[in-house]
């Protein structure tokens, strides 16, 4: 590099020392303009979660009592994406979308109404219900019939998953594992079914109801008897009628 290269001009060097000074301030204004912009993102960001934290507990502490059992309602509000900016809006409304429902892990919508820009966004929104329920004492193998001594009471999250809490021993005791259960596991629909109690071809006792009349006579299984489901049996008399199995050899019709 030649001498002359390095000799600046007076003008020409406060011409470039302006330059420089204009380009560091305009890079400091901008600065400042992102730190401003950051923060008021952070800010919205901040409020949006706590109106959604206060919107969803006001939401599930009006929600229907399941079973007539009290439980104890828990929500979290998960985080939205860092990398998402928000416009500043002066009133937002949460949603539930369409499928979803305030039980167990799903997510929340959040629009905005009133702002120089409309939004939607969707957080995701754990709901946990602790109450009273029957869970498991030990492993338990596909089918095996429940006696009472196969589970205990505890507190459990109800909303854990989808499928309903059996929430009495009426609803499992005398039912059969339809799956494997591990100690803990809280019993559920889904994971019993009713106890087969007599093979198609089985001699049993049709007991038929009615208003002022009780009736007492006997039959033959047309199909196999599962407790609480319905059966056809061919009568002594040859016809052939549906009931409700009570138990092993008793068959309940209505008439």
């Amino acid at each position: 590099m030649s001498n002359q290269l390095l000799n600046f001009a007076p003008g020409r060097m406060s011409a470039l020392g302006l330059l420089v000074r204009g380009m560091t301030l305009a890079l400091a204004l901008s600065g400042v303009a992102q730190a401003q912009s950051t923060a008021q993102d952070a800010d919205a960001k901040s409020a949006l979660l706590r109106d959604t934290q206060q919107w969803l507990d006001a939401a599930v502490s009006n929600l229907p009592p399941s079973e007539s059992v009290s439980l104890r309602m828990s929500v979290e509000v998960g985080q939205l994406n860092p990398r998402l900016t928000l416009a500043p809006c002066a009133k937002v409304e949460p949603f539930i979308p369409v499928g979803s429902q305030l039980w167990g892990k799903t997510r929340l919508g959040v629009r905005c109404l009133e702002g120089p820009s409309r939004w939607t966004v969707f957080l995701p929104v754990t709901i946990k219900a602790f109450g009273p329920a029957w869970v498991v004492k030990s492993h338990v193998l596909p089918g095996t019939v429940l006696t009472e001594d196969d589970a205990m009471e505890a507190e459990v999250d109800w909303a854990e998953e989808r499928s309903a809490i059996l929430g009495t021993p009426a609803q499992w005791v005398g039912q059969v594992a339809s799956r494997s259960m591990s100690p803990g596991q809280a019993l559920r629909q889904g994971m019993t079914r009713p106890a087969q109690v007599f093979q198609a071809g089985a001699q049993v006792r049709v007991v038929a109801q009615g208003v002022g009349f009780h009736i007492t006579t006997g039959g033959q299984a047309l199909s196999a008897g599962y407790v609480g489901q319905t059966a056809r049996v061919k009568m002594d008399n040859g016809r052939v009628m549906s009931g409700i199995v009570l138990d092993e050899r008793t068959i309940r019709m209505a008439i």
